[in-house]
């Protein structure tokens, strides 16, 4: 299964809430911060086009100074999605395919550009969680500490909300509480679970 939504709409609070009923799951965010990690060839690859400032003093990426540049020019955003995207897509079916050992009915792939890294290829579902776009600006700005414009233009940059949901088989309302999350998501594991069991070869994910 496919888990995708804007920035901050919960995606990560989902997967938890999964993994609680016994479902692992990969999150492509962490393959992303991985293999741009001191000693990946695509950290020295970002350097090389972007120049020192994109390098904090530890030799780590500076996501910050990164972001900066690549929310405000296209151009230079779809380079950098080209170094780290089919490294990120390698990666992910690594962990799928162990995770696929476990026993457990269905695994998530969580990841905010299923649709548009081709990783909906993945998955045979596709859950979407959404939350209005004043929502995801205010949590942005409250968890980045960034400000409103740079926080707007995020989301500005991402998949419209409404095509997003329009290209959903599943979709959780994530602006309530816990709670309401977490009925939500114990809902869908029932019904995952049964749409598993039709499966011939067990490899839903």
């Amino acid at each position: 299964m496919g888990v995708t939504g804007g920035i901050a709409s919960g995606k990560s609070a989902v997967a938890r809430a999964f993994e609680d009923h016994g479902i692992s799951w990969v999150d492509a965010d962490d393959v992303a911060r991985e293999v741009v990690m001191p000693g990946e060839p695509a950290l020295a690859e970002i350097a090389e086009h972007f120049g020192p400032d994109v390098i904090d003093a530890e030799g780590q990426l500076n996501r910050r100074a990164l972001r900066a540049i690549v929310f405000k020019n296209e151009t230079e955003r779809r380079w950098l999605e080209s170094v780290t995207h089919p490294r990120i897509r390698q990666r992910i079916l690594d962990y799928l395919e162990s995770m696929r050992a476990s026993g457990a009915p269905y695994h998530l792939l969580v990841s905010p550009l299923l649709f548009e890294s081709g990783q909906r290829e993945l998955v045979d579902r596709c859950l979407v969680i959404d939350v209005p776009e004043s929502v995801q600006i205010a949590r942005t700005m409250a968890r980045d500490d960034s400000d409103e414009a740079q926080a707007r233009s995020i989301v500005q940059a991402q998949m419209p909300r409404q095509q997003r949901l329009a290209l959903a088989d599943d979709v959780i309302d994530n602006q309530g509480d816990h709670k309401a999350l977490a009925e939500q998501v114990a809902q869908l594991d029932v019904r995952y679970r049964e749409l598993a069991t039709l499966t011939s070869d067990g490899r839903h994910e």
